[in-house]
């Protein structure tokens, strides 16, 4: 399983009152007609980015003729999409989308995640991701910087827990020789590496891409991930950094192209054991 997110309770709320308007073959306007609210209103709410009042819920569902159980699985989606996740303390750091990403993340059950340059988010020390923040100095305040890492740990927390998210992180084997903060902050996060792999056997599948793997087709790529949810009403999210832009991506086209690409990547990778070991190389030569 995986801990509440306000914000996937939302939008497994607005996919399923959507699945119970077509099943009617409703128009978006005429269901928001028919309890008073506007179809712009309504469409938020079927996209998850606002929350409709229980009472105007509850006349939405006997207009739509879902069935008691349902209504009650519906009306606890909405009360589990009341407040609001740790994420939301940082709206006025990073953008909408973003913060969006944090909560979708939170809720998921797994993550797949290829990283190609630098070592990946979830497993940064603090002092790596200090120095990854400081590098940007174009378009980050230093200001900001400290409470871009505390949100980062914040991220972490999902591989621990009593519902830890089930991570397969691949990382190009150039990740464990930039020297992202120079060989002691390298060093030390090499090493974090290698302490989270052994305490999260079950959770975290940590595969480095060796050198001697050729060429495949997310080499040159930038950070991509795939998220999927406990409950088999959401699809599956992808999500895709660049320089320029940050992407929540729901095309399904999209998602299975990443899909591919990751799996491609996947069998190119080194076993877990084999990877460690490739980490460990990489340690030696910097200590």
């Amino acid at each position: 399983m995986a801990p509440s997110s306000p914000l996937v309770a939302a939008w497994e709320l607005g996919i399923r009152l959507r699945e119970a308007r077509e099943l009617l073959d409703l128009s978006s306007t005429e269901g928001a007609k028919s309890i008073g609210i506007t179809q712009n209103y309504l469409s938020n709410v079927e996209h998850g980015r606002r929350r409709i009042a229980e009472d105007k819920l509850e006349k939405l569902l006997a207009n739509y003729g879902v069935s008691d159980d349902e209504c009650a699985e519906l009306l606890a989606l909405r009360r589990a999409s009341d407040g609001s996740g740790w994420w939301s303390r940082y709206s006025g750091l990073f953008s909408p989308e973003l913060i969006r990403f944090f909560g979708y993340e939170h809720g998921a059950q797994e993550m797949h995640t290829y990283e190609g340059a630098m070592i990946s988010g979830l497993l940064q020390t603090e002092n790596y991701s200090r120095a990854v923040h400081s590098g940007d100095s174009a378009n980050l305040r230093k200001s900001e910087v400290e409470r871009r890492i505390e949100a980062r740990s914040r991220r972490q927390d999902r591989l621990g827990g009593p519902d830890p998210l089930h991570a397969t992180l691949l990382m190009a084997e150039g990740a464990l020789y930039q020297q992202v903060g120079g060989p002691e902050v390298l060093a030390e996060q090499l090493e974090r590496l290698l302490v989270l792999a052994d305490e999260h056997p079950d959770t975290l599948d940590l595969r480095i891409i060796p050198f001697s793997a050729g060429a495949y087709c997310a080499l040159g790529s930038s950070t991509f991930h795939l998220l999927t949810f406990p409950s088999t009403r959401l699809v599956r999210l992808g999500w895709h950094e660049t320089v320029t832009s940050l992407t929540l991506v729901e095309s399904e086209l999209k998602i299975h192209q990443y899909s591919v690409a990751f799996s491609e990547a996947l069998s190119r990778a080194a076993d877990r054991d084999y990877s460690k070991q490739l980490i460990r190389k990489a340690l030696q030569q910097i200590t």
